[in-house]
C-alpha cells in the first residue's frame, strides 16, 4: 500500500504552489492571494504576495466568527506564583483589541516597531497580538536578557515604544526589569518615545513621567480595535538570534505565510484539532514560544497553555505531570534538557504515579539533538510516543519530524524522522556533490524555502544572502551536520562548527555524546574538540551525574571512555571524561559548547548574553584545570 505520507510530501515537493495554495484556503483573508509564489528575486522568494490578511483576526477574530468565542483560548498556570487564569477567545480578543487601542493611543501605527520585554504572563501574549491587530512589528526579547543586548535591539529595530514588566521571576529569586531596561535606554543610541509598563502585584516601581506609563494607565481611555489589512509580505515580527559577529541577527517573518504554514502543522505534524489542549513548555522570547505558545494553537482554534515555571524547582521533578493532569493535555512540546532535568531529580520517575496522564497522547522534543537514552526513558515512562523533532529560528516549524496527523512513522532513535512536506532537504560534502545515503556532510534544504520561513533578515537583505545563502548556490544553508538514511530519516549530529577533525578523520560530537548518554549514571554530557597539536583536535567529554549515584567519579569517568572506545572505536582517540556537577546553559536549555571550548582553549570569549548563570563558567575553569586540560 502506497504511503499518505509520501504521496503528500511528493506533492508539496514536485508542485509546491499547488500545495501550498490549497492550504492557503483554511485561513481567513481579506484579499485572497492570486500569485502564491514571487521567484523574481533568488534567493528573495515571496508567498502569496498579492494577498491581504491580518494576522490577529486569524488567531482570535476568525474563531468567535464561527461561534466558537466561548472556548478556551488561553491557560495561564504560574506556581512560582500561584497564580491561574483561564481566557476564552472572546475574552482575549477583547483585551487584545483594547491594548492595541492603547499603542494606537501611544503614536503606534502600522510597520512601527515594538519591543515586548515581559514574563511568562497572559499580558506578553496580549501585546503580540495587539501589534498584530494595528500591524505593528513586534520584537520580543527574552525577559531578563543583559540591558547591552536590550540595547542592541532597540538600536537595529528603532523601536519606537517598550512594553515591560516591573519583574520576572525565577525559582528563588525576582528578576528586577526595570534596572535592566533604564540600562539597556542609557545604553543605546535610538531612543524609544514611550515605555509601557506593567506592575505585578507586590513588585511595583516608581515610573517617570511622561515617557513611562502604567498598563493600566495606557488602557484609561482605549476603545475597541478592528483588525487592519496587511499585506501578506509585510512583517509580524523581527527575533534577533545571536550573530557570529557580534550583531544580533533579526529574522523576519512575513505575515501571510507565518499563518498558512503555523495552522497547518498543528493538525499534520502534532495531531492537535480544535478541541484539543496544547503544551509548550518554552518562553515566548524563543522561538518555540512565538510559534507555539502563541501563533500556531491560536491559528488553529485550540487551547493553549502559558507556564510560568520550570521542570524541576517549581515546586519539584512533577511541574509537567501536574500541568499535563490539571489540564487535560493532549500533547507536550518541549526541549529535552527539561526531560534530563527531570530524569536526573527523578530518575525513578516517583513524582509522575503521583498524577493522572489519561489524556496524554504525546510529548515532541526540539531546540537541540535528543539523546535516544532521555528518549526510551520518556518513553518507558509516559508509554506515549516520544518525537525528536528538528527545526530552527530561521524557520519558524519543523524541517523534520514524525508527522503524527498525516501517518505516524517508526521510531529511529537519535534520528529527528524525515523531512516535513515543502522541506526538500540534502546532504552536501564540501565540493558541493552530494552525499550518499549515511555519508556526513551538510545538512541543507532547496529554494525556495516554503512559507512561514524567514524571507530575508531585518535591514540586512546582503547579510541573508551572504550568510545563508552562498555557500551552497540554491540552497539553504542551515549550519548543521549530519546524514540522511536509506530509509529517508535524517540524522542531525552536530552543528557544523561541532564537526571535529581528530588526525583527519571528521568526528561528529553528538554521536559521542550518545554513547556517553546510554552510561546508567549519566544524566547529560557535552562533548567538544579541543586543540591538540599532534592530531589537531581531541575530543573530551563532560558528564554531570544523576541525582543520588554513589559510585566513585573516576570509575564512571573510566567507564565513559571505554564505551565510546567499544561504539566509536580508538579512531575518536577520546581519553577524557570529567565529572562535573553542571553544564553551562543557556536560559532555553542550549548547552554552551562553543563557550567550554574556548576556555579549554584559552581562547578569549564574551560572555554570552543568553547564559542562564555566569557562576558556572568558573566551575568549567577550575574542572578543567583540575583534570590538566588547561595547563
Amino acid at each position: 500500500m502506497a504511503s499518505v505520507f509520501k504521496e503528500i510530501y511528493n506533492q508539496s515537493i514536485k508542485g509546491p504552489e499547488k500545495f501550498w495554495q490549497e492550504i492557503s484556503e483554511d485561513i481567513f483573508w481579506f484579499k485572497k492571494p492570486i500569485q502564491i509564489l514571487n521567484k523574481d528575486k533568488p534567493p528573495f522568494y515571496k508567498w502569496f504576495c498579492d494577498g491581504k490578511t491580518n494576522t490577529c483576526y486569524n488567531a482570535l477574530d476568525i474563531h468567535i466568527d464561527q461561534g466558537r468565542g466561548d472556548k478556551t483560548a488561553l491557560i495561564y498556570d504560574s506556581p512560582i506564583t500561584g497564580n491561574k487564569k483561564k481566557f476564552t477567545y472572546n475574552e482575549l480578543k477583547g483585551k487584545v483589541s483594547k491594548f492595541a487601542s492603547a499603542l494606537k493611543n501611544q503614536g503606534i501605527t502600522k510597520g512601527d516597531r515594538v519591543i515586548i520585554y515581559m514574563p511568562m504572563i497572559p499580558e506578553a501574549v496580549i501585546a503580540m497580538l495587539a501589534c498584530g491587530r494595528i500591524g505593528a512589528i513586534h520584537s520580543v526579547v527574552f525577559g531578563g536578557f543583559a540591558s547591552n543586548e536590550l540595547a542592541s535591539r532597540i538600536d537595529d529595530s528603532k523601536a519606537k515604544l517598550v512594553v515591560t514588566a516591573s519583574c520576572g521571576f525565577e525559582p528563588g529569586r525576582t528578576v528586577e526589569y526595570k534596572p535592566l531596561v533604564d540600562e539597556a535606554l542609557k545604553l543605546a543610541s535610538h531612543k524609544p518615545e514611550k515605555i509601557i509598563l506593567y506592575q505585578r502585584s507586590g513588585h511595583e516601581v516608581k515610573l517617570n513621567a511622561p515617557k513611562e506609563i502604567s498598563w493600566d494607565e495606557s488602557l484609561s481611555n482605549a476603545q475597541d480595535m478592528d483588525c487592519v489589512e496587511m499585506n501578506a509580505n509585510d512583517f509580524a515580527y523581527i527575533l534577533y538570534t545571536s550573530g557570529t559577529t557580534g550583531i544580533p541577527k533579526g529574522i523576519v517573518r512575513d505575515i501571510g505565510g507565518h499563518i498558512v504554514a503555523l495552522k497547518w502543522t498543528m493538525k499534520n505534524i502534532y495531531n492537535i484539532d480544535t478541541d484539543d489542549i496544547w503544551w509548550s513548555a518554552s518562553d515566548i522570547g524563543w522561538i518555540v514560544g512565538h510559534s507555539y505558545i502563541v501563533y500556531a494553537p491560536l491559528f488553529k482554534g485550540c487551547t493553549t497553555v502559558l507556564f510560568e515555571g520550570k521542570p524541576v524547582g517549581t515546586p519539584d521533578a512533577g511541574a509537567f505531570w501536574k500541568i499535563i493532569s490539571d489540564y487535560k493535555v493532549k500533547s507536550l512540546f518541549t526541549a529535552p534538557t527539561a526531560f534530563r532535568a527531570i530524569k536526573k531529580e527523578d530518575p525513578e520517575g516517583k513524582f509522575f504515579s503521583k498524577y493522572d496522564l489519561s489524556s496524554f497522547e504525546s510529548l515532541f522534543l526540539a531546540g537541540e539533538r535528543a539523546d535516544p537514552d532521555t528518549i526510551k526513558w520518556a518513553e518507558t515512562l509516559l508509554k506515549v510516543p516520544v518525537i525528536d523533532h528538528w527545526w530552527q529560528t530561521e524557520t519558524s516549524w519543523a524541517i523534520s519530524s514524525n508527522c503524527t496527523g498525516i501517518e505516524m512513522q517508526k521510531t529511529k532513535y537519535g534520528s529527528a524522522c524525515k523531512a516535513v512536506p515543502g522541506y526538500d532537504v540534502k546532504v552536501l560534502k564540501s565540493d558541493s556533490s552530494i552525499a550518499k545515503p549515511n555519508e556526513m556532510g551538510d545538512i541543507v534544504v532547496k529554494l525556495p524555502l516554503p512559507p512561514g520561513t524567514f524571507p530575508t533578515l531585518w535591514n540586512a537583505d546582503e547579510r541573508y544572502k551572504k550568510t545563508y545563502m552562498t555557500n551552497y548556490e540554491g540552497y539553504y544553508q542551515t549550519y548543521d551536520a549530519g546524514h540522511i538514511d536509506d530509509d529517508g530519516y535524517i540524522w542531525i549530529m552536530s552543528r557544523t562548527d561541532d564537526i571535529i577533525n581528530v588526525a583527519g578523520h571528521r568526528l561528529s560530537t553528538g554521536a559521542i555524546e550518545e554513547v556517553l548518554s546510554e552510561h546508567q549514571s549519566v544524566a547529560e554530557c557535552a562533548v567538544l574538540g579541543i586543540a591538540d597539536k599532534l592530531k589537531g583536535q581531541l575530543p573530551i567529554g563532560l558528564v554531570v551525574l544523576k541525582a543520588g549515584v554513589k559510585k566513585d567519579n573516576e570509575a564512571i569517568s573510566k567507564e565513559c571512555v571505554q564505551m565510546v572506545r567499544d561504539k566509536i572505536g580508538p579512531v575518536a582517540a577520546f581519553k577524557v571524561a570529567i565529572v562535573i556537577k553542571r553544564l553551562p546553559k543557556t536560559r532555553s536549555g542550549k548547552i554552551l559548547r562553543g563557550t567550554i571550548r574556548k576556555i579549554a582553549d584559552k581562547e578569549e570569549y564574551k560572555m554570552p548574553a543568553t547564559i542562564d548563570d555566569p557562576a558556572i563558567l568558573s566551575e568549567i575553569e577550575e574542572d578543567l584545570r583540575k583534570n590538566n586540560i588547561l595547563k
